[in-house]
């Protein structure tokens, strides 16, 4: 969909805003665990019960960002209970992302300023780095738009997790500790972490700068399959640039989703309903 207007601001250095708007006392954590993920290796080595943890909880916390934080809160995409609205809040939580108020907020105003000055990650205004990760760590962005999101911060466990979003996951790491060790902690927790991050992060940044595109949407979004493969189809950015509210973000049988074959699967237990995909109009728009 096309970007909205906004009004003209005065001009602002990228570069000095970039450096100014890092808060380093906040960032100690985030930096600390890819130092201890490094570090951690040779203490742990690789193992494939260490990688198959790793991995599968890699896949079932991105599931709770780009299903839950992304494709439910955000754009209300599809609909469901109020038990697996929570569910999916708090697997979106366990990810390290902040709240899931504070996240789809700035996530609607992104598409609102989309590539333009008002947006907080942008790599064709901010740079790569800024749009990847600087702009979590940045003061700035301490407090969300939350009047943005009236339609989901009437839900009293909506807005606990949002507040206390670390609570949960000091307990899943202390679930992992418990159950497996440190090398659990490790490989479930330090490791599975930072590649989440990363993984997540190229949605920001790498899906602005490379793939295809499709669809005229007034900003820089981009289709990448391999994107769509590491975020289990988040990939498809041009498209769901042009129809946010779908929740099928390949539109065509070739572009792999698999956050929508999930979908697909929960409603025939009727867990979720009324997905919402791309009508034949949009598949079949002028394309660039």
């Amino acid at each position: 969909m096309q970007a909205e207007p906004i009004l003209q601001e005065a001009p602002r250095e990228p570069e000095k805003y970039k450096v100014k708007g890092l808060d380093w006392v906040k960032s100690i954590p985030f930096l600390a665990l890819h130092v201890a993920a490094v570090v951690g290796l040779f203490f742990f080595p690789i193992t494939w019960q260490g990688v198959l943890l790793c991995v599968v909880l890699y896949y079932v916390r991105m599931f709770g960002i780009n299903t839950g934080y992304h494709r439910y809160f955000s754009h209300r995409s599809f609909k469901t209970n109020r038990w697996f609205q929570f569910l999916l809040a708090l697997l979106g939580t366990l990810s390290v992302q902040k709240g899931v108020l504070w996240w789809a907020a700035h996530h609607r105003n992104h598409h609102k300023y989309s590539d333009q000055e008002n947006d907080v990650h942008s790599p064709t205004i901010q740079g790569f780095w800024w749009s990847h990760v600087g702009w979590v760590l940045s003061r700035k962005f301490d407090k969300a738009p939350l009047e943005l999101m009236k339609d989901f911060e009437k839900y009293p466990e909506i807005q606990w997790l949002n507040r206390h979003f670390l609570i949960p996951v000091v307990l899943y790491a202390a679930a992992l500790y418990a159950f497996g060790g440190w090398a659990a902690f490790f490989w479930g927790f330090v490791v599975s972490t930072v590649v989440l991050w990363h993984g997540t992060f190229t949605v920001n940044s790498l899906a602005h700068l490379w793939g295809k595109r499709r669809y005229n949407t007034g900003d820089t979004s981009r289709n990448n399959l391999w994107i769509a493969l590491i975020t289990l189809g988040e990939g498809w950015h041009n498209n769901h640039h042009y129809y946010m509210n779908s929740a099928r973000q390949g539109f065509f049988w070739w572009e792999i989703d698999a956050s929508y074959y999930v979908l697909r699967m929960l409603s025939w237990a009727r867990i979720v309903w009324d997905i919402r995909v791309p009508p034949a109009h949009v598949l079949s728009s002028q394309k660039m």
